[in-house]
Order: structure tokens, then sequence, then C-alpha cells
């Protein structure tokens, strides 16, 4: 018989064990190991049954178990101390406190919003590495005292769990999550949207304490809301067009709602930041343009020039991170469904006072071979953010050139986004064995403390006081390794048994794996750039790999394909056929339910961790470098983060056959990275692990290169140097220009909207007439004087920037690196109205050069040249001919 009403009975903790409940809601037990091993010690068969949850665990501990723990002094000594660790972690001035005392100007607060966010298994609310890296974020940015809140959606059924059918097809299950057995508390707080066709979503507020840092849930499973607004948050990524754009709306909108109503609840300050991490939440930008209108009492010029100004106001103050590589990654709406759920016309519109049209052209793609239909949510997250930034190096130039329409006139170059490279937690993601043997003892380099205690600030260094010998480094290492052996015997015999398989038929699990055998590790989500089934591509080639004599190779694989993406379960089948053949499945497994807990055995458990995606598809890719952090080498294509940090002092490059895809022929691709992987995983990987001719038989070529990843390439990994980065790079310039823009009642957004739509309104009339360089013969450390004529129509000379760029020229005379130089203003009225400009240009190198003059609109709160979108450059006919240019 079904229960009409689900609900859990929370346990009543005797006194003296009080502070569980506080250890238990507060998600520093996930990366504190004494906490975690206390918690854990409660009831080790409770704890492993409970997913590594604290909240499930002391509901299900027994009564008589609970009167013991609080009878036992050894016990109550350790919650002493780890209690008040905590309270002391929660209290302490950081980094970020030390840096306000220092007179740096940062801001009160942060919002931080992200559709999914991977804190701890025991809290499920993750799909991938998206979800992951705001996890990290969080714990990085509480390590660092940054006061950030962040902002998500509880999801009742969380992303999926996998298994697998007889014949190796992924199988997805999605279990119910009920609040109250999470590590979240609710909150008095609850929003409400309106929707198209007169309906209401509302939604309740959940807290999960992540360190310093609280993370807002909204949960809209509440029986006020009707059947399809109940199921808004149902689960992380389902549904259809209309659910997910929900979903988007809940998550901006509702978001901001919730934030605004807990810093008032909580007397916190309100933030001046607000950080979209990817564009599911760029709607949070609609939502600030309504509070900014609606605290606009008498708009000087009617409702457009207020949205206008509402616009300026809140771009200031808001970062946008785009994590994805290729226009298909990006959720677009129909424009149609867009304007029936903000409601359009109706009564209770989603948004009111701010214009639909003006939503609508926020995420128009307007850019040559855009699509006039569709709602783009990265082009709306670009237009609302005056800050925006891809996540490595190689990303920030793949998205510049891939979001490069939304600044016409310019070059892809010159698009405003810039890159920080993604970083992972130390304290989360390092083995305790390699955190106590002593990583900056292993790397013997300077190391981030964070690496240790994600309790100790994160600007400190370690300098290796003495140097762990290769014996304990290769020892530390097999144990990593053996441990990652019992672990998979052990999923993949639950595996089996989910499949069909009796007992009796899986004794072979038992030599499934070998401590002593180089072990290479692949684990990420299965979408076909990934390229899951390289690996495959000369199964013989493979085989013999695997069951060398002297110098086997052994591979464990994980990784979940998005439910609807019967491409990526192909490749799954395809994987676990192959491990499932009885000649080599002793060698290559196949492990299912790829999550936070398995990914921290992989990580450190491995050798060598793959990377091999479709070079520029991988933004940034963090899996290795978390593998980086427990000395796992690094075998990938240089795509992502490998890409800017790869040394041979620590891993290996798989070349990128980038001409045989320029040839559209992927096939011959894939066959040549392929043969590339093989042959440095023979000639190169294998030999290395396997050359035992050091000091008592050691590899100490391998351990030298373990040795180097953790004391250069560590330091450089942490979610620490990340944060750091956004906070000095990003989100310390958005607070300055939200306060220069909301200054005076917002007198600074209202004059950069009135500058942009007079400059918009007089920029056809801006022109290069004239342009003559003067100079010597054209050689080496000459210089050419040069004297430029601009028509200005109705700006004023301090509106503009009148810039000279130069550089070497390519075949079709377009400008390669080119440097960008002001030009002075020598007559204010000039001829004409025409302001004389002049400069020097120096021909510093040899070979093909070239030169042009262009005009840019200026206003002291623009961040960049090409935010305005105004450019003038010179017409044929304004470049005479000068006969001392052709001596």
């Amino acid at each position: 018989m079904k229960a009409i009403r689900r609900f859990t009975v929370r346990t009543v903790l005797p006194e003296a064990l009080a502070p569980l409940g506080r250890l238990a809601l507060n998600l520093r037990w996930s990366w504190h190991p004494e906490t975690h091993d206390l918690l854990a010690s409660i009831d080790p068969d409770a704890w492993r049954a409970s997913g590594g949850n604290p909240v499930r665990l002391l509901g299900a501990v027994p009564a008589e178990r609970l009167a013991e723990l609080a009878r036992n002094r050894r016990f109550l000594r350790e919650l002493r101390l780890v209690d008040g660790d905590l309270t002391d972690y929660l209290r302490g001035d950081r980094w970020y406190q030390r840096r306000l005392a220092a007179g740096r100007e940062l801001p009160e607060a942060v919002a931080y919003f992200s559709p999914e966010f991977g804190i701890a298994a025991g809290l499920p609310q993750y799909s991938g590495g998206l979800g992951i890296l705001a996890g990290d974020h969080l714990k990085a940015a509480s390590d660092l005292g940054v006061p950030l809140i962040g902002v998500g959606l509880l999801y009742r059924h969380g992303y999926f769990t996998q298994s697998l059918s007889r014949d190796g097809w992924q199988q997805e299950h999605y279990p119910v999550l009920d609040p109250d057995e999470l590590p979240v508390e609710p909150t008095p707080i609850t929003v409400a949207l309106a929707l198209g066709e007169a309906r209401t979503l509302h939604a309740k507020v959940w807290r999960a304490r992540v360190g310093r840092v609280p993370l807002l849930l909204l949960d809209s499973d509440l029986e006020e809301n009707g059947p399809g607004e109940r199921e808004v948050t149902d689960r992380l990524y389902g549904g259809g067009g209309e659910h997910r754009l929900r979903q988007e709306m809940l998550l901006g909108i509702g978001g901001v709602r919730a934030v605004r109503a807990f810093c008032a609840l909580e007397g916190l300050p309100a933030p001046e930041v607000f950080h979209t991490n990817e564009g599911h939440a760029g709607f949070l930008g609609l939502e600030r343009i309504r509070e900014a209108m609606a605290a606009d009492a008498e708009p000087k010029k009617g409702g457009e020039a207020s949205f206008a100004a509402a616009l300026q106001a809140v771009r200031g103050g808001t970062v946008f991170t785009t994590h994805t590589p290729v226009p298909a990654g990006i959720d677009r709406f129909d424009r149609q469904l867009v304007r029936r759920e903000f409601g359009g016309g109706s009564a209770a519109p989603t948004l009111p006072g701010v214009p639909v049209e003006e939503i609508l052209a926020l995420g128009a793609e307007d850019w040559p071979d855009g699509d006039p239909h569709l709602f783009n949510m990265a082009a709306m997250g670009l237009r609302l953010a005056q800050r925006a930034n891809g996540v490595s190096r190689l990303h920030g130039e793949v998205s510049r050139a891939m979001f490069a329409g939304l600044w016409p006139g310019f070059d892809p170059g010159e698009a405003p986004i810039a890159s920080v490279t993604n970083g992972v937690h130390g304290p989360t993601w390092m083995d305790p064995l390699v955190r106590e043997m002593g990583a900056w003892e292993i790397g013997a380099g300077p190391v981030d403390a964070a690496l240790v205690h994600g309790a100790r600030a994160e600007d400190e260094t370690w300098d290796g006081v003495r140097r762990i010998p290769d014996a304990d480094v290769w020892r530390l290492r097999r144990t990593l390794r053996a441990l990652l052996v019992e672990e998979a015997r052990e999923r993949l015999r639950a595996s089996w048994r989910a499949r069909g398989a009796g007992s009796a038929e899986l004794g072979w699990i038992e030599r499934v794996l070998d401590p002593d055998v180089l072990t290479l590790g692949f684990a990420r989500r299965v979408p076909s750039y990934k390229r899951l089934t390289l690996m495959l591509r000369d199964r013989e080639r493979l085989t013999r790999m695997l069951l060398h004599p002297e110098r086997p190779v052994q591979i464990v694989v994980a990784g979940k394909a998005h439910p609807a993406d019967d491409g990526g379960k192909r490749l799954v089948q395809e994987l676990v056929r192959f491990a499932d053949d009885p000649a080599v499945r002793h060698r290559i497994v196949f492990l299912p339910d790829y999550g936070m807990g398995l990914a921290r055995r992989m990580v450190s458990g491995c050798d060598v961790w793959l990377n091999n995606p479709l070079r520029p598809l991988e933004a940034c890719g963090t899996s290795g470098m978390k593998a980086a952090l427990n000395g796992c080498l690094n075998l990938s294509v240089r795509d992502g983060w490998w890409d800017e940090w790869y040394d041979p002092a620590f891993g290996w490059a798989v070349p990128s056959a980038d001409g045989a895809a320029a040839d559209g022929d992927p096939e011959a691709r894939d066959a040549a990275e392929a043969e590339a992987l093989y042959r440095i995983v023979e000639e190169q990987v294998a030999p290395r692990f396997y050359d035992r001719g050091g000091p008592e038989g050691l590899p100490t070529g391998w351990i030298a290169m373990v040795r180097e990843t953790l004391a250069l390439l560590g330091p450089k990994v942490l979610a620490g140097r990340m944060v750091r980065e956004y906070v000095e790079r990003l989100y310390a310039p958005a607070a300055r220009a939200h306060r220069a823009l909301a200054a005076d009642g917002g007198a600074g957004a209202a004059g950069l909207a009135a500058f942009l739509e007079r400059a918009r309104t007089a920029w056809p009339a801006v022109r290069v007439d004239h342009v003559e360089a003067v100079g010597g013969p054209l050689r080496l450390g000459a210089a050419l004087n040069l004297r430029v004529r601009v028509a200005l129509g109705r700006l004023a000379p301090s509106e503009v920037l009148v810039e000279l760029v130069s550089g070497r020229v390519d075949e079709d005379d377009r400008i390669v690196e080119p440097v960008r130089a002001a030009l002075h203003a020598e007559e204010a009225g000039g001829d004409g109205g025409r302001p004389l400009y002049t400069g020097r240009l120096t021909l510093d190198r040899t070979g093909p050069f070239g030169y042009t003059v262009r005009v840019l609109a200026r206003h002291p709160l623009l961040a960049s040249p090409a935010e305005a979108g105004l450019v003038a450059v010179p017409s044929a006919d304004a470049v005479p001919v000068d006969p001392t240019m052709l001596r």
C-alpha cells in the first residue's frame, strides 16, 4: 500500500551529542578529515549505507548507540575538538579580510548562481564538471573568507543513478530525495513569480551551509503549486523546453528574490556583484533590471530611458562565466515561448515594467548565421554582464571567436571575454594518505597550504623541509592503487549482480586488476566530443597493451551519458562489451554510477589520467587537475587547462591532428590521434613506469615525475588560486563599476545610458576622413609620422578614442597580433569641425607590416573599447598615396 505523504522523522540527540547536529549540517565535514572521520566512526556500516550523508546517518543510528557515545569520554573529547575547530573556522579572519584591512577595494558580498552544485556525495545536486566546479568555488571562497552567497535549485530527484543492463546498455534511476534527510535546513523564505497563461510558480528556500558560505536552494515541490509548476525542480536537466525555461526563470529571477530576502533576514549586506555561472541563471539580470526600474520613481524620459539606465546599472555589477566551447551546447529557447512565459500583454507579467521586446532583444541571435526564431541564453548573459570570462586560456580564445558576432566591426580577439582557468579544491580532492605524508615534502617545493588544511589561509606557502624518500613515495602510490583495485572489484561485483549474474558466475572478479600494474583512468561525462571509445580504435593493439607480458596496462573507466543521448549510451555500451570479454576483463573495467565518491578513489589510485577530447571542445576539464593533486600523471590532448600547463616534466601530450579535421575527415583525425595515444603509452609511459633500474629496484624516473607534478602543477590547479583571480580581476572591478554607476541615485548609469544612446545616434556621421603617413625609407628602426583627420559629427573629441593599430599582416592584409596606441588630438575644432590627430609609428620588425586607424566611442564607465559596439575605420579614398613612402 502506497503512502499518501512521505516525511522523515529526525532523531533527538542526547544533550552531550548536540554538537553533532551542527557538524552534520555544515558541509565542511566533506573536506575536513577530522570531522568526516568522527561522523563516520559513529556507525561505520550505517555511514556507508547513508552514502556519506551525516543527516541520514543520525536518523538511522539506534538510540542505544547514541547513549553509548554520550558516555564515551574519548568520543566526546574528539567531538569538542572538531566543534571548536568549526567555530574558529567560521569566525577567523582570512585572506579576504586581510585584503580589506590593507585597504583593498573589494565587494561587500557576491552572489554566485549555478544550476548545479557538487559539494558532497551526500547532497546529490550535480551532474558533472559544471556542478563540481561550482562546489569547489564555494569551498575555496569559504576557505579564503570571500563573502559569497551561492544560489541554486533543490532537485527532488537529483540527476540520476546509473546501472547497466545485461547487454551493457545504460539505465537511469531517479531516487526521491527527501530534504529532511539531506544536509540542508528550511528557511522561512518563499518566493513567487508569475508565468504565462496567468499561472504562478511558488518556491521554498532551503539553506545548505558550505563552511562560511550559505547556499540557497529553491524548491518548487509545494502544495500551492499546480502539477506542472510543482515539477519544475523535479530533476536536473530534465524535461522539454518549457520545463527548462521555467527552471531557469526560477533560478535567475526567483534566486535574486531569495537572496534579497535572505540578506534582510540575516542582516547581511546586499551583494554588489552577481556572478552567473553559465547561461542557465542569466535571467537574474532581468530581475535586477526590474528592481532598478521600480526604484526609479520618476524616470526622466519614460520607460525606455529607465530601462536603458537600469541595464547599465545591472551590467556593471555582473560577471558572466561561459563553460561552453560549441554553439550546440548553449541553452536556446523558442522566442514565442519566452514571450508567452514572460507574460507579454498579460495582467500579471513576470517582470512588471520591463518591456518584453527588450527581453527578447537581449537574447536575440542578430548576427550572421544566427537563428531569428531562438532566444540565446549565452547571448543574453554576455549582454547583461560588463565582465565575462572563459574557463581556460584556450577556451577564452574559443569564446571570443564563437561570440564575436555580438561585437560587429571588431576582430574576434577584441571581444571582451577574458579567461580564468578553473581550479579544484585541494582538501576535497587530495587523498588523506597523500596529505598525511605531506604533498609539499614529496614535491620538495612551495605548495599552497590549502593542499594540506582547508582551514588554513590559502595565501600561505609551505617550503619543503625534508624530502620524502623515493621508496616511501612509491609505497604510497602502490597503496592508493591497491585501494582503487579493491573498490573497483566491489563495484564491479555489485554491477554484475544488478545485471543479473549469480554469485557462482563472479569468481573471476577476485582477479580483476592488479595493484602492481600500470593503471590508466578515464572518467567523465560521455558526450561524443570526449571520445570515450577512442582507446578502442585498434582493439587488437589495445589488447596487446593490456596483456603485455612485461609491461601490462590496466584501465579503469567510468562515466554517464545524458539520459536523452542515445549516441552517448551506445559509446558506453561499446566500451562495456569490450570490457566484458573474458580475455581482457581482468585488465579493463567500466564502473557504473560515476559520482564524487568514485571520482576521489580514481583520481588518487590511477597512475595516469587519460583525456582525449576533440580539441578545442574541452573548455577546461578539471578531472586531470584532481589527479595531479595526488601525484597521478596526465596524458592528454592539449586542450583546456592542459594546453597552457603541459610540461614533459610531469606528463605527456597527445598531438592533435587538426589538419585532418580541417580537411573534413573526422575518421582520419580519430585514427591519427588514437595511433599517437597508443604509441605514447607503448614507447614512453609504460617503459618509464616499469624501468626499475634505480636503487632498491625503484622507477626513479617515474617518481621524479610524481614529484614534479606535486611541486609544479599542484599550486596552479587549486581552486584557491582560481577564486583569488576572480576576486582581483573580476569581482573587485565589478564592485567598483557598480558603485560608480549607482552613485548619486544612479546618475552614473543614467549618464552612461544617455551617452550610448547619443553616440549610437551620432555614429553614422563619424568617419576617418584623411590619413597620411610621412617618413623615410621603410626599413627596420625607421618611423612614420601620422596625421589623421576625423569627422565626429555631434560628438566631442573627449567622447572618442582614435587609435593606431599596427603589426604583422597575413596574406589577406589582416593585421596579426596587433599593437594599439592612442593618437593625440592636436586641434579640438580642426578643419571644418574635423579634429586633427597625430602619432608616430616605429617600424620595429621586418617583413610584411601594416597599419590602420580607427575611431571608438569612449566613456569612463565603459570597461572595454568594444563594449559600446561602435567603430569607424578609413575608407579607401581616405588614404592618399604619399610619394615619400615609395622610396
